[in-house]
């Protein structure tokens, strides 16, 4: 009867886990057009599901019609996923691009940041 109930217990923990799970590599951010962006700074976020949840917040600042900079307002990552941030937002804003490749070792962050600043910029 114990072992019934241990395994119970686990295909039930299982279960949560996998329903609150997202495949990451099915998360895409795709760069909006630009051309009408007047200067401002635009706020947007993102979150990704999970055990715990991914939170992002970010302000994005366009000034003739280019990223100048981001600035992260929430983060609910790991100490590893807020160093990685830094390096995703260096390469959005050389690139003007969001199809940037994600840290290795903080892909839910290089994720989050990524379609926190699409969705600052729709």
């Amino acid at each position: 009867m114990r072992r019934f109930l241990v395994f119970g217990l686990l295909v039930t923990i299982a279960l949560v886990f996998s329903c609150a799970s997202v495949k990451l590599s099915e998360i895409t951010a795709n760069m909006p057009d630009m051309s009408g962006k007047t200067d401002n700074v635009y706020r947007g976020g993102y979150i990704i599901p999970g055990m715990p949840a991914m939170k992002m917040t970010v302000d994005v600042t366009v000034k003739n019609q280019k990223i100048v900079s981001v600035n992260v307002i929430e983060h609910s990552g790991s100490p590893i996923g807020k160093k990685a941030v830094k390096t995703i937002i260096e390469r959005v804003i050389e690139k003007q691009s969001l199809n940037i490749d994600a840290v290795s070792g903080a892909t839910t962050s290089s994720k989050a940041i990524l379609k926190a600043v699409e969705n600052a910029l729709l």
